[in-house]
């Protein structure tokens, strides 16, 4: 599967830009099909990083979210600015 067809786009609020500073963590929507193996391996092809994990959240409008979690060599400060978001 394209991994531009299951990651949508980052998002940027308030709650994602304190969970990158804190945590490590970006939130991005995705498709609601996709499994969190495939979620990683699309990050991981997408932006050339290495993913420690993935947690998945339907929300009551439902779309799906995956918070992911990067591994400490790549901070998600410096994917957020190559995604434009910072």
């Amino acid at each position: 599967m394209d991994p531009y067809s299951i990651i949508k786009h980052p998002l940027s609020t308030e709650k994602s830009i304190r969970l990158m500073e804190t945590d490590n963590k970006l939130i991005f929507v995705v498709n609601k099909k996709s499994s969190k193996k495939e979620i990683k391996k699309a990050i991981e092809e997408m932006f050339k990083v290495e993913v420690a994990s993935v947690n998945t959240f339907i929300n009551p409008e439902g779309e799906k979210r995956a918070y992911v979690k990067f591994s400490s060599k790549n901070p998600a400060i410096d994917i957020a600015t190559q995604m434009g978001l910072m």
